[in-house]
């Protein structure tokens, strides 16, 4: 059995799940509502406060989707409770971030600035620097985990942190492999 298909899922209070018989499933909590189509094959019990996922058979795809589901289950009660978050630094000489209504303006070293439309579901905060040296930090705030890594992926993937000075979008927490610049000639 899949280690992550056995755990059961505890619904906190104030969520509201509805199963269909082809496994269209809604959630509803405190942060909004989420709805996906999950696998069919994949049983869904709710037993009270407690989501069990089941398995019929021992077939390789009905085991691979076991844990899928049970993971992107245990990711929708998260998101309508608690929500997702992903924080992104930008460091370089003159590289800095701004809002703009819901919008965030990027200067990250093009000949102009870049506008970022959030999508539905997801905000933008912009934290002012602590000091000159500190990198400035985005924060992308959303219930959907998928939407908020995506959009995420996508503003780093605007300037990636370049190896030699390090400059660029990264993760918190990310570790850039720094490379040696160039040797001067030696004579």
């Amino acid at each position: 059995m899949s280690r992550i298909g056995r755990k059961p899922i505890s619904l906190p209070k104030g969520v509201e799940i509805n199963v269909s018989d082809t496994n269209y499933v809604k959630v509803k909590g405190p942060k909004g509502a989420l709805e996906q189509q999950l696998p069919p094959e994949i049983a869904i019990e709710q037993d009270g406060g407690v989501l069990t996922i089941t398995r019929p058979s021992d077939d390789q795809r009905v085991r691979a989707l076991h844990g899928l589901t049970r993971s992107l289950l245990a990711n929708m009660v998260t998101g309508v409770t608690d929500g997702y978050q992903r924080v992104l630094e930008i460091s370089g000489v003159g590289f800095r971030a701004s809002r703009e209504g819901k919008n965030i303006i990027l200067q990250v070293g093009f000949s102009h600035p870049i506008r970022v439309v959030p999508p539905d579901g997801v905000t933008f905060e912009v934290l002012d620097r602590k000091s000159a040296n500190e990198p400035q930090q985005v924060i992308i705030r959303g219930i959907n985990k998928q939407t908020v890594g995506e959009e995420a992926a996508k503003l780093r993937g605007l300037r990636p942190p370049e190896p030699y000075k390090g400059y660029g979008i990264r993760f918190q927490g990310e570790k850039v492999r720094r490379k040696a610049g160039k040797t001067g000639k030696t004579k």
